[in-house]
């Protein structure tokens, strides 16, 4: 990370190492995880990092960096847009292979080869390792599970819930996702959908997923049991919001997003005793123009 911090590479042989590795260990992974908290343990949930490494190794400064006992859920979109994408991804991997069993993550809609053509991260790789590297990133990002489940009461995933009625929770685990992400279906609106204040559901203007109001959740939540939803995808001026009645909660990990939001970052601090999230704020730290 002082190399990343510096502005330096990781030699090409090391960073196909890590890869590789995360790569094949994603692939025995559900597509739903089941994370086990005790009473007295604590986690933190994170949201959009997008390629904002400085501010990412802020996190870890304030929070605490991933040890054996401070486990990460990072919740998609570490990459695109920001301009250290690379450093971001390949440090989230390289403590997913240190701390496999507490060191989560998700996938987002931007762990997609099209979202990354479009977005700046292909471009990125490009620039700073062998064109080849991209395909291997992208076979990462087909293998990173698309939610997690914490004690069988509070989901978490990128995006949102279902343009369809009766999802249960077995229907995410059963979800084959190693592959771009479709237009339609279950996985689509994992990483896509967004919630909304008004009651049913309404189209998505971002042409994928769609727009959930707070009854779409209470009945999906009474029909798995779950408590609440927690899901990033959304820049919010504090970093989160509560919405839907405490029902489903945003969180956003990138300030000062694309560097002229404005906007806090913040995370989730969660408690296993009693399932209750503490967000946590904060504001963007400088960072140098990149270098490519």
């Amino acid at each position: 990370m002082k190399t990343f911090k510096a502005q330096g590479r990781l030699h090409e042989r090391y960073a196909c190492k890590i890869l590789l590795q995360v790569g094949e260990l994603f692939s025995k992974v559900p597509s739903l995880v089941d994370i086990t908290l005790g009473k007295d343990e604590t986690f933190t949930i994170c949201g959009d990092i997008h390629g904002q490494f400085y501010d990412l190794m802020n996190i870890f400064e304030i929070n605490g960096f991933p040890s054996p006992s401070k486990g990460y859920l990072f919740n998609g979109d570490f990459v695109d847009r920001g301009a250290f994408s690379v450093e971001c991804a390949l440090t989230l991997f390289a403590y997913k292979l240190l701390y496999p069993d507490n060191f989560h993550l998700a996938r987002g809609n931007h762990e997609s080869s099209a979202m990354n053509a479009l977005y700046g991260f292909e471009k990125e790789v490009n620039a700073k390792y062998p064109s080849w590297m991209a395909r291997l990133f992208a076979m990462v990002f087909n293998q990173l599970p698309l939610a997690h489940c914490f004690n069988g009461k509070v989901l978490v995933l990128h995006g949102g819930l279902f343009s369809e009625e009766g999802v249960t929770l077995n229907d995410i685990r059963s979800i084959e996702r190693n592959r771009e992400p479709p237009e339609e279906g279950l996985m689509s609106d994992i990483l896509w959908s967004d919630p909304q204040e008004e009651m049913g559901r309404s189209p998505s203007g971002r042409g994928a997923g769609v727009r959930f109001g707070p009854d779409v959740t209470e009945k999906f939540l009474a029909s798995n049991e779950l408590k609440y939803i927690i899901r990033s995808h959304e820049a919010k001026s504090e970093g989160y919001e509560i919405g839907q009645g405490g029902k489903c909660l945003t969180v956003f990990s990138a300030p000062n997003y694309r560097d002229v939001m404005g906007n806090k970052g913040a995370f989730i601090r969660f408690r296993g005793k009693d399932l209750m999230a503490e967000f946590v704020t904060f504001e963007a730290v400088r960072h140098p123009e990149p270098i490519n």
